[in-house]
Protein backbone atom coordinates (compact mmCIF):
# COMPACT_ATOMS: atom_id res chain seq x y z
CA UNK A 1 0.00 0.00 0.00
CA UNK A 2 1.24 3.46 -1.12
CA UNK A 3 1.11 6.26 1.16
CA UNK A 4 0.36 10.09 0.37
CA UNK A 5 2.25 12.71 2.71
CA UNK A 6 2.03 16.47 3.34
CA UNK A 7 5.30 18.19 5.42
CA UNK A 8 4.99 21.53 6.70
CA UNK A 9 7.75 23.22 8.23
CA UNK A 10 7.23 26.81 8.98
CA UNK A 11 10.43 29.27 9.03
CA UNK A 12 10.77 32.83 9.97
CA UNK A 13 9.65 34.42 6.84
CA UNK A 14 8.69 31.12 4.72
CA UNK A 15 6.77 28.18 5.05
CA UNK A 16 8.06 24.94 3.56
CA UNK A 17 5.85 22.24 2.00
CA UNK A 18 6.53 18.96 0.47
CA UNK A 19 4.55 15.95 -0.90
CA UNK A 20 5.73 12.72 -0.61
CA UNK A 21 4.73 9.19 -1.97
CA UNK A 22 5.85 6.56 0.57
CA UNK A 23 9.89 7.76 0.77
CA UNK A 24 9.75 10.03 -2.54
CA UNK A 25 9.56 13.50 -2.77
CA UNK A 26 7.36 14.37 -5.82
CA UNK A 27 6.69 18.11 -5.28
CA UNK A 28 8.53 20.61 -3.18
CA UNK A 29 7.49 24.31 -2.61
CA UNK A 30 8.78 27.09 -0.14
CA UNK A 31 6.28 30.00 0.01
CA UNK A 32 7.75 32.87 0.64
CA UNK A 33 6.63 35.88 3.35
CA UNK A 34 7.28 39.29 3.52
CA UNK A 35 9.09 40.87 6.90
CA UNK A 36 5.96 43.58 5.99
CA UNK A 37 3.36 41.23 6.82
CA UNK A 38 4.52 39.04 9.01
CA UNK A 39 5.58 41.67 11.39
CA UNK A 40 1.93 42.76 11.46
CA UNK A 41 1.40 39.75 13.62
CA UNK A 42 2.15 40.20 17.54
CA UNK A 43 2.75 36.58 17.97
CA UNK A 44 4.04 33.60 16.27
CA UNK A 45 0.62 32.11 17.06
CA UNK A 46 -1.12 34.76 15.36
CA UNK A 47 0.18 34.27 12.44
CA UNK A 48 -1.67 30.72 12.50
CA UNK A 49 -4.87 31.50 9.78
CA UNK A 50 -2.63 33.65 7.25
CA UNK A 51 0.01 30.78 7.07
CA UNK A 52 -2.25 28.51 6.61
CA UNK A 53 -4.58 30.22 4.19
CA UNK A 54 -1.40 30.80 2.38
CA UNK A 55 -0.94 26.77 2.21
CA UNK A 56 -4.41 26.34 0.56
CA UNK A 57 -3.97 28.93 -1.49
CA UNK A 58 -1.22 26.80 -3.09
CA UNK A 59 -2.83 23.49 -3.07
CA UNK A 60 -6.01 24.67 -4.83
CA UNK A 61 -3.78 26.69 -7.68
CA UNK A 62 -1.87 23.40 -8.21
CA UNK A 63 -4.75 21.17 -8.19
CA UNK A 64 -3.99 19.12 -5.23
CA UNK A 65 -6.88 18.02 -3.15
CA UNK A 66 -6.04 17.89 1.05
CA UNK A 67 -8.31 14.74 1.09
CA UNK A 68 -5.61 13.28 -0.93
CA UNK A 69 -3.52 13.17 2.05
CA UNK A 70 -3.17 9.65 4.52
CA UNK A 71 -1.63 12.44 7.38
CA UNK A 72 0.02 15.57 7.58
CA UNK A 73 3.11 15.93 9.50
CA UNK A 74 4.67 19.16 10.76
CA UNK A 75 7.58 20.83 12.19
CA UNK A 76 8.07 20.61 15.95
CA UNK A 77 8.66 23.56 17.60
CA UNK A 78 9.50 24.76 21.47
CA UNK A 79 7.82 21.96 23.42
CA UNK A 80 8.89 21.22 26.83
CA UNK A 81 11.60 18.29 26.61
CA UNK A 82 10.60 14.97 25.50
CA UNK A 83 12.35 12.30 24.44
CA UNK A 84 12.74 11.83 20.31
CA UNK A 85 10.60 9.74 18.05
CA UNK A 86 7.43 10.71 16.09
CA UNK A 87 4.57 12.52 18.15
CA UNK A 88 0.62 12.65 17.45
CA UNK A 89 -0.25 15.94 17.68
CA UNK A 90 -3.25 16.65 20.18
CA UNK A 91 -4.84 19.82 21.79
CA UNK A 92 -2.60 19.99 24.56
CA UNK A 93 0.25 20.06 22.26
CA UNK A 94 -1.64 23.44 20.18
CA UNK A 95 -2.65 24.86 23.45
CA UNK A 96 0.92 24.53 24.50
CA UNK A 97 2.42 26.21 21.41
CA UNK A 98 -0.40 29.01 21.55
CA UNK A 99 0.99 29.91 25.01
CA UNK A 100 4.52 29.39 24.15
CA UNK A 101 6.45 29.20 27.33
CA UNK A 102 9.50 28.08 25.86
CA UNK A 103 9.72 31.02 23.52
CA UNK A 104 8.48 32.28 20.14
CA UNK A 105 9.68 30.15 16.77
CA UNK A 106 8.48 30.03 13.90
CA UNK A 107 8.66 26.15 13.94
CA UNK A 108 5.87 26.26 16.86
CA UNK A 109 3.59 26.83 13.80
CA UNK A 110 4.25 23.20 12.64
CA UNK A 111 2.17 21.16 14.49
CA UNK A 112 -0.93 23.83 14.34
CA UNK A 113 -1.25 24.03 10.87
CA UNK A 114 -0.56 19.73 10.51
CA UNK A 115 -3.64 18.97 13.11
CA UNK A 116 -5.78 21.64 11.77
CA UNK A 117 -5.42 20.44 8.07
CA UNK A 118 -5.47 16.82 9.54
CA UNK A 119 -8.50 17.27 11.29
CA UNK A 120 -10.34 18.37 8.17
CA UNK A 121 -9.81 15.58 6.37
CA UNK A 122 -10.65 12.89 9.54
CA UNK A 123 -6.67 12.30 9.47
CA UNK A 124 -4.03 12.00 12.01
CA UNK A 125 -1.13 14.94 12.65
CA UNK A 126 2.75 14.56 13.50
CA UNK A 127 5.62 15.77 14.50
CA UNK A 128 9.03 14.42 14.51
CA UNK A 129 11.98 14.85 16.56
CA UNK A 130 11.44 18.73 17.44
CA UNK A 131 14.26 20.97 18.89
CA UNK A 132 12.55 20.28 22.13
CA UNK A 133 14.19 16.20 21.92
CA UNK A 134 16.00 15.97 25.60
CA UNK A 135 17.17 12.57 26.39
CA UNK A 136 20.47 13.84 28.24
CA UNK A 137 22.03 11.60 30.82
CA UNK A 138 21.48 13.85 33.95
CA UNK A 139 25.55 12.98 34.47
CA UNK A 140 25.92 15.15 31.24
CA UNK A 141 23.92 18.23 32.52
CA UNK A 142 26.21 19.43 35.68
CA UNK A 143 28.65 21.78 35.13
CA UNK A 144 31.02 23.31 37.82
CA UNK A 145 28.91 26.42 38.84
CA UNK A 146 25.21 24.93 40.32
CA UNK A 147 23.60 27.92 38.73
CA UNK A 148 24.20 27.00 35.50
CA UNK A 149 23.01 23.63 33.94
CA UNK A 150 23.45 22.14 30.20
CA UNK A 151 20.64 22.45 28.24
CA UNK A 152 19.94 19.75 25.21
CA UNK A 153 19.21 21.79 21.97
CA UNK A 154 20.54 20.41 19.30
CA UNK A 155 19.67 19.60 15.20
CA UNK A 156 17.53 16.37 16.35
CA UNK A 157 15.66 15.90 13.24
CA UNK A 158 18.70 15.92 10.91
CA UNK A 159 20.59 13.65 13.30
CA UNK A 160 18.16 11.35 14.18
CA UNK A 161 17.17 11.08 10.39
CA UNK A 162 21.24 10.40 9.74
CA UNK A 163 21.25 7.69 12.45
CA UNK A 164 18.51 5.85 10.62
CA UNK A 165 20.40 6.00 7.59
CA UNK A 166 23.54 4.97 8.91
CA UNK A 167 22.15 2.13 11.28
CA UNK A 168 20.71 1.12 7.64
CA UNK A 169 23.83 1.40 6.15
CA UNK A 170 25.40 -0.88 9.10
CA UNK A 171 22.34 -3.86 8.71
CA UNK A 172 21.54 -2.84 11.83
CA UNK A 173 18.75 -1.49 14.23
CA UNK A 174 19.07 2.07 15.24
CA UNK A 175 18.61 0.91 19.09
CA UNK A 176 21.71 -1.72 19.10
CA UNK A 177 24.15 0.82 18.19
CA UNK A 178 25.96 3.70 19.75
CA UNK A 179 26.86 6.56 17.13
CA UNK A 180 28.32 9.86 17.33
CA UNK A 181 26.75 12.16 14.78
CA UNK A 182 28.02 15.86 14.00
CA UNK A 183 25.58 18.02 12.29
CA UNK A 184 27.99 20.46 10.44
CA UNK A 185 25.76 23.73 9.14
CA UNK A 186 25.85 27.32 10.02
CA UNK A 187 25.67 25.72 13.82
CA UNK A 188 27.38 22.84 14.91
CA UNK A 189 26.13 19.82 17.33
CA UNK A 190 28.15 16.60 18.03
CA UNK A 191 25.53 14.33 19.57
CA UNK A 192 26.30 11.25 21.95
CA UNK A 193 23.81 8.14 20.36
CA UNK A 194 23.74 5.38 22.71
CA UNK A 195 21.03 2.46 21.84
CA UNK A 196 18.90 4.83 20.24
CA UNK A 197 19.04 7.83 22.76
CA UNK A 198 21.37 10.96 22.72
CA UNK A 199 22.38 10.89 26.07
CA UNK A 200 25.46 14.05 25.76
CA UNK A 201 25.16 16.89 23.50
CA UNK A 202 26.78 20.47 22.99
CA UNK A 203 24.32 23.08 23.11
CA UNK A 204 24.35 24.32 19.43
CA UNK A 205 23.09 28.03 20.11
CA UNK A 206 24.13 28.89 23.52
CA UNK A 207 27.95 28.96 23.37
CA UNK A 208 28.53 25.16 23.72
CA UNK A 209 31.10 23.24 21.69
CA UNK A 210 32.93 23.76 18.72
CA UNK A 211 33.25 27.08 16.78
CA UNK A 212 31.19 26.87 13.56
CA UNK A 213 30.44 29.34 10.62
CA UNK A 214 28.99 31.62 12.05
CA UNK A 215 29.09 30.88 16.12
CA UNK A 216 31.87 31.12 18.91
CA UNK A 217 31.59 27.43 20.50
CA UNK A 218 32.81 27.14 23.80
CA UNK A 219 35.69 30.19 24.67
CA UNK A 220 37.48 30.73 28.02
CA UNK A 221 34.94 32.26 30.65
CA UNK A 222 38.10 34.73 32.39
CA UNK A 223 38.55 36.85 28.96
CA UNK A 224 34.66 36.54 28.10
CA UNK A 225 33.50 38.18 32.19
CA UNK A 226 36.25 40.35 31.80
CA UNK A 227 34.93 41.65 28.43
CA UNK A 228 31.07 41.77 29.30
CA UNK A 229 31.93 43.69 32.16
CA UNK A 230 34.31 46.03 30.54
CA UNK A 231 31.36 48.52 29.83
CA UNK A 232 32.69 48.40 25.87
CA UNK A 233 29.95 46.16 24.69
CA UNK A 234 26.11 46.02 25.24
CA UNK A 235 24.49 42.45 26.53
CA UNK A 236 22.86 42.58 22.43
CA UNK A 237 27.07 42.88 21.25
CA UNK A 238 28.59 39.71 23.86
CA UNK A 239 25.40 37.86 22.57
CA UNK A 240 25.96 38.44 18.72
CA UNK A 241 29.98 37.54 19.56
CA UNK A 242 28.50 34.10 20.37
CA UNK A 243 26.00 33.55 17.74
CA UNK A 244 25.31 35.60 14.36
CA UNK A 245 28.99 37.04 14.61
CA UNK A 246 31.24 34.52 16.01
CA UNK A 247 33.38 31.62 14.42
CA UNK A 248 34.27 31.42 10.70
CA UNK A 249 32.22 35.42 10.25
CA UNK A 250 34.51 36.60 13.11
CA UNK A 251 37.82 35.41 11.71
CA UNK A 252 36.70 35.85 7.78
CA UNK A 253 33.84 38.16 7.61
CA UNK A 254 31.60 35.69 5.62
CA UNK A 255 30.06 32.44 6.82
CA UNK A 256 29.58 30.93 3.23
CA UNK A 257 31.03 27.99 2.64
CA UNK A 258 31.10 28.50 -1.02
CA UNK A 259 33.15 31.67 -0.71
CA UNK A 260 35.21 30.19 1.63
CA UNK A 261 36.19 27.34 -0.75
CA UNK A 262 37.32 29.80 -3.23
CA UNK A 263 38.76 31.72 -1.31
CA UNK A 264 41.58 29.00 -0.01
CA UNK A 265 41.46 27.36 -3.42
CA UNK A 266 43.01 30.44 -4.66
CA UNK A 267 45.69 30.65 -1.72
CA UNK A 268 44.13 32.40 1.18
CA UNK A 269 46.50 31.04 4.03
CA UNK A 270 44.72 32.64 6.37
CA UNK A 271 41.38 31.01 5.66
CA UNK A 272 42.27 27.55 5.09
CA UNK A 273 43.75 28.13 8.95
CA UNK A 274 40.62 29.62 10.60
CA UNK A 275 38.76 26.42 8.78
CA UNK A 276 41.49 24.30 9.79
CA UNK A 277 40.74 25.48 13.44
CA UNK A 278 37.62 24.34 13.20
CA UNK A 279 37.82 21.01 11.97
CA UNK A 280 40.19 20.76 14.82
CA UNK A 281 37.83 21.88 17.43
CA UNK A 282 34.76 19.24 16.18
CA UNK A 283 37.12 16.41 16.14
CA UNK A 284 38.33 17.39 19.11
CA UNK A 285 34.62 17.33 20.33
CA UNK A 286 33.71 13.84 18.65
CA UNK A 287 36.97 12.39 20.57
CA UNK A 288 35.35 13.67 24.19
CA UNK A 289 32.06 12.06 22.93
CA UNK A 290 34.08 8.81 23.06
CA UNK A 291 34.67 8.77 26.49
CA UNK A 292 31.21 9.17 26.71
CA UNK A 293 30.02 6.14 24.99
CA UNK A 294 33.25 4.49 26.98
CA UNK A 295 34.98 3.99 23.34
CA UNK A 296 32.43 1.51 21.90
CA UNK A 297 31.46 3.53 19.21
CA UNK A 298 30.14 1.55 15.98
CA UNK A 299 30.33 4.79 13.77
CA UNK A 300 31.18 8.67 13.33
CA UNK A 301 28.72 10.36 11.24
CA UNK A 302 28.93 13.88 9.27
CA UNK A 303 26.23 15.40 7.97
CA UNK A 304 24.61 18.95 7.47
CA UNK A 305 26.24 21.49 4.54
CA UNK A 306 29.56 21.66 5.57
CA UNK A 307 29.67 17.67 5.11
CA UNK A 308 29.89 18.38 0.95
CA UNK A 309 33.08 20.12 1.34
CA UNK A 310 35.52 17.40 0.74
CA UNK A 311 38.74 19.04 2.43
CA UNK A 312 36.43 19.21 5.77
CA UNK A 313 35.45 16.21 5.61
CA UNK A 314 39.34 15.24 5.41
CA UNK A 315 40.16 17.14 7.41
CA UNK A 316 38.06 15.86 10.65
CA UNK A 317 38.70 12.28 9.36
CA UNK A 318 42.75 12.31 10.09
CA UNK A 319 41.55 13.10 13.52
CA UNK A 320 38.82 10.35 14.14
CA UNK A 321 39.37 7.62 12.42
CA UNK A 322 40.74 5.82 14.61
CA UNK A 323 38.03 5.57 16.91
CA UNK A 324 35.58 4.32 14.38
CA UNK A 325 34.48 3.85 10.88
CA UNK A 326 33.27 7.09 9.23
CA UNK A 327 30.27 7.70 7.47
CA UNK A 328 29.29 11.05 5.64
CA UNK A 329 25.70 11.92 4.98
CA UNK A 330 26.22 15.35 3.02
CA UNK A 331 23.32 17.91 3.68
CA UNK A 332 20.17 17.88 5.32
CA UNK A 333 16.53 17.39 4.18
CA UNK A 334 14.28 18.50 6.77
CA UNK A 335 11.20 17.62 4.76
CA UNK A 336 12.33 14.21 4.13
CA UNK A 337 12.79 13.40 7.83
CA UNK A 338 9.12 14.33 8.65
CA UNK A 339 7.87 12.57 5.74
CA UNK A 340 9.76 9.53 6.90
CA UNK A 341 8.76 9.85 10.59
CA UNK A 342 5.19 10.12 9.27
CA UNK A 343 5.70 6.75 7.51
CA UNK A 344 7.18 4.86 9.53
CA UNK A 345 3.83 4.76 11.99
CA UNK A 346 1.75 4.48 9.00
CA UNK A 347 3.84 1.34 8.05
CA UNK A 348 3.39 0.17 11.35
CA UNK A 349 7.30 -0.13 11.78
CA UNK A 350 7.17 2.19 14.56
CA UNK A 351 4.66 3.41 17.13
CA UNK A 352 3.41 7.19 17.37
CA UNK A 353 4.16 8.62 21.06
CA UNK A 354 1.57 11.09 22.92
CA UNK A 355 2.50 13.87 23.90
CA UNK A 356 1.55 14.40 27.92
Amino acid sequence: MSYKILTINPGSTSTKIAIFEDEKCIFKKSIKHSIDKINQFDTVYGQFNFRKKEIMKFLKEENIALASFDCVVGRGGMLNPLEGGTYLVNQKMVDFMEKAPRGEHASNLGCVIAKDLADEIDKQAFIVDPVAVDEMDDIARYTGMPEIRRDSLFHALNQKAVALKAAEKLNKKYETLNLIVAHLGGGISVGMHREGRVVDVNNALDGDGPMSPERSGSVPLGPLYKMAMSGEYTLDEIKKKNYGNGGLVAYLGTNDGVEIEERISSGDKQAKFIVDVMCYQIAKEIGSGATVLKGNVDGIVLTGGLAYIDFVIKAIKERVQFISQVLVFPGEDEMEALALGGLRVLQGKENYKKYK
